[in-house]
Protein backbone atom coordinates (compact mmCIF):
# COMPACT_ATOMS: atom_id res chain seq x y z
CA UNK A 1 0.00 0.00 0.00
CA UNK A 2 1.75 3.06 -0.80
CA UNK A 3 -0.07 6.41 0.35
CA UNK A 4 1.17 9.87 -1.83
CA UNK A 5 1.46 12.68 0.26
CA UNK A 6 4.70 12.86 2.45
CA UNK A 7 5.73 9.41 0.49
CA UNK A 8 6.20 10.66 -2.95
CA UNK A 9 4.62 14.78 -3.02
CA UNK A 10 6.91 15.88 -0.22
CA UNK A 11 5.85 18.19 1.98
CA UNK A 12 7.89 21.01 3.78
CA UNK A 13 11.68 22.48 3.56
CA UNK A 14 10.37 25.50 0.90
CA UNK A 15 8.96 28.42 1.20
CA UNK A 16 5.46 29.41 -0.55
CA UNK A 17 5.04 33.02 -1.87
CA UNK A 18 1.46 32.77 -3.66
CA UNK A 19 -0.39 29.23 -4.80
CA UNK A 20 1.50 28.50 -8.25
CA UNK A 21 3.97 26.52 -8.74
CA UNK A 22 6.29 29.43 -9.93
CA UNK A 23 5.53 30.51 -6.17
CA UNK A 24 7.44 27.81 -4.26
CA UNK A 25 10.78 27.99 -3.95
CA UNK A 26 13.08 25.60 -2.28
CA UNK A 27 14.81 26.06 1.04
CA UNK A 28 18.41 24.69 1.55
CA UNK A 29 18.57 21.59 0.46
CA UNK A 30 16.71 20.45 -2.59
CA UNK A 31 15.84 16.96 -2.81
CA UNK A 32 15.90 14.80 -6.44
CA UNK A 33 12.53 15.81 -8.20
CA UNK A 34 9.89 18.57 -8.99
CA UNK A 35 6.72 20.83 -8.64
CA UNK A 36 3.69 19.97 -11.16
CA UNK A 37 0.39 21.69 -10.94
CA UNK A 38 -1.83 18.74 -9.87
CA UNK A 39 -5.60 19.96 -10.15
CA UNK A 40 -4.14 23.48 -9.35
CA UNK A 41 -2.39 22.68 -6.30
CA UNK A 42 2.01 22.47 -6.53
CA UNK A 43 2.96 19.35 -5.32
CA UNK A 44 7.01 18.57 -5.67
CA UNK A 45 7.22 15.36 -6.64
CA UNK A 46 10.10 13.23 -5.56
CA UNK A 47 12.15 11.13 -8.39
CA UNK A 48 13.96 9.07 -5.74
CA UNK A 49 10.77 7.98 -4.51
CA UNK A 50 9.80 7.01 -7.69
CA UNK A 51 12.71 5.05 -8.79
CA UNK A 52 12.40 3.02 -5.46
CA UNK A 53 8.55 2.11 -6.24
CA UNK A 54 10.01 0.95 -9.48
CA UNK A 55 12.60 -0.94 -8.15
CA UNK A 56 10.01 -2.48 -5.72
CA UNK A 57 7.25 -3.33 -8.36
CA UNK A 58 9.54 -6.60 -8.45
CA UNK A 59 9.02 -7.64 -5.02
CA UNK A 60 4.95 -6.20 -4.12
CA UNK A 61 1.89 -5.62 -5.98
CA UNK A 62 1.45 -1.51 -5.54
CA UNK A 63 -1.22 -0.27 -4.52
CA UNK A 64 -2.32 3.47 -4.23
CA UNK A 65 -3.16 3.97 -0.61
CA UNK A 66 -4.17 7.36 -0.97
CA UNK A 67 -7.08 10.28 -0.30
CA UNK A 68 -6.21 10.76 -4.34
CA UNK A 69 -7.76 7.77 -5.46
CA UNK A 70 -8.16 7.15 -8.88
CA UNK A 71 -6.64 10.62 -9.66
CA UNK A 72 -3.51 8.79 -8.93
CA UNK A 73 -3.63 7.11 -11.93
CA UNK A 74 -4.23 9.93 -13.69
CA UNK A 75 -1.18 12.49 -12.91
CA UNK A 76 1.76 10.06 -11.68
CA UNK A 77 2.44 7.56 -13.99
CA UNK A 78 3.15 10.02 -16.75
CA UNK A 79 4.83 12.57 -14.54
CA UNK A 80 7.07 10.33 -12.83
CA UNK A 81 7.45 6.96 -15.05
CA UNK A 82 5.66 4.62 -12.62
CA UNK A 83 3.79 1.61 -13.97
CA UNK A 84 0.08 2.68 -15.52
CA UNK A 85 -3.18 2.06 -13.51
CA UNK A 86 -1.92 0.74 -10.27
CA UNK A 87 -4.75 -0.64 -8.53
CA UNK A 88 -6.06 2.22 -5.80
CA UNK A 89 -8.40 1.94 -3.08
CA UNK A 90 -11.39 4.04 -2.27
CA UNK A 91 -12.52 5.30 0.83
CA UNK A 92 -15.17 5.71 2.95
CA UNK A 93 -15.24 9.11 4.08
CA UNK A 94 -17.62 8.15 7.13
CA UNK A 95 -15.58 8.19 10.42
CA UNK A 96 -15.55 4.09 10.88
CA UNK A 97 -13.62 3.04 13.94
CA UNK A 98 -13.28 4.67 16.58
CA UNK A 99 -9.95 6.91 16.84
CA UNK A 100 -9.01 4.67 13.80
CA UNK A 101 -6.66 5.67 11.43
CA UNK A 102 -9.78 6.70 8.32
CA UNK A 103 -7.60 3.95 5.78
CA UNK A 104 -7.84 0.69 8.09
CA UNK A 105 -11.09 -0.49 6.80
CA UNK A 106 -10.11 0.04 2.87
CA UNK A 107 -7.07 -1.33 3.30
CA UNK A 108 -8.23 -4.63 5.41
CA UNK A 109 -10.81 -4.96 2.49
CA UNK A 110 -8.09 -5.08 -0.20
CA UNK A 111 -4.92 -6.87 1.36
CA UNK A 112 -7.56 -9.51 3.22
CA UNK A 113 -5.48 -12.18 4.77
CA UNK A 114 -2.27 -11.57 2.38
CA UNK A 115 0.68 -10.16 3.64
CA UNK A 116 0.57 -6.17 3.82
CA UNK A 117 3.26 -3.50 3.24
CA UNK A 118 2.11 -0.12 4.10
CA UNK A 119 4.24 2.69 3.49
CA UNK A 120 2.79 6.15 4.81
CA UNK A 121 4.26 9.50 6.55
CA UNK A 122 0.36 9.74 9.36
CA UNK A 123 0.43 6.75 10.80
CA UNK A 124 -1.45 6.90 14.58
CA UNK A 125 -1.40 4.52 17.60
CA UNK A 126 -5.03 2.89 15.72
CA UNK A 127 -2.84 1.34 13.19
CA UNK A 128 0.25 0.02 15.43
CA UNK A 129 -2.18 -1.85 17.06
CA UNK A 130 -4.30 -3.20 13.60
CA UNK A 131 -0.93 -4.35 12.25
CA UNK A 132 0.35 -6.41 15.15
CA UNK A 133 -3.44 -7.30 15.29
CA UNK A 134 -3.32 -9.13 11.68
CA UNK A 135 -2.76 -12.78 11.27
CA UNK A 136 -0.49 -12.07 8.05
CA UNK A 137 2.35 -10.66 8.30
CA UNK A 138 2.00 -6.88 8.26
CA UNK A 139 5.08 -4.01 8.15
CA UNK A 140 4.20 -0.39 8.09
CA UNK A 141 6.82 1.89 7.09
CA UNK A 142 6.53 5.68 8.15
CA UNK A 143 8.32 8.15 6.04
CA UNK A 144 9.42 11.65 6.69
CA UNK A 145 6.82 14.30 4.49
CA UNK A 146 10.12 16.39 3.82
CA UNK A 147 12.06 13.31 2.02
CA UNK A 148 9.72 10.93 1.41
CA UNK A 149 10.51 7.23 0.53
CA UNK A 150 14.33 6.80 0.64
CA UNK A 151 16.53 4.05 0.17
CA UNK A 152 16.50 3.37 3.68
CA UNK A 153 12.95 2.57 3.88
CA UNK A 154 13.12 0.91 0.19
CA UNK A 155 15.79 -1.44 1.68
CA UNK A 156 13.29 -2.45 5.06
CA UNK A 157 10.96 -3.19 2.01
CA UNK A 158 13.42 -5.17 0.04
CA UNK A 159 14.69 -6.92 3.35
CA UNK A 160 11.40 -7.97 4.50
CA UNK A 161 9.95 -8.94 1.04
CA UNK A 162 12.99 -11.36 0.88
CA UNK A 163 12.77 -12.96 4.42
CA UNK A 164 9.07 -13.52 3.34
CA UNK A 165 10.21 -15.57 0.19
CA UNK A 166 12.55 -17.39 2.40
CA UNK A 167 9.76 -18.49 5.19
CA UNK A 168 7.60 -19.35 2.15
CA UNK A 169 10.55 -21.27 0.34
CA UNK A 170 10.86 -23.48 3.52
CA UNK A 171 7.66 -24.52 4.25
Amino acid sequence: MVDIDGVISLFGGWERTGWGVQDVHLSSRRPDGSFHSIDGIPHFLSSTAAAHLLELSALFELVWASGWEERANEHLPHLLGLPRALPFLRFSRAVGRANAHWKLDAIDAYAKERPLAWIDDAFNPACHAWARARKAPTLLVQTVPERGLTSLEAGQLVAWAQALRKQRDAL
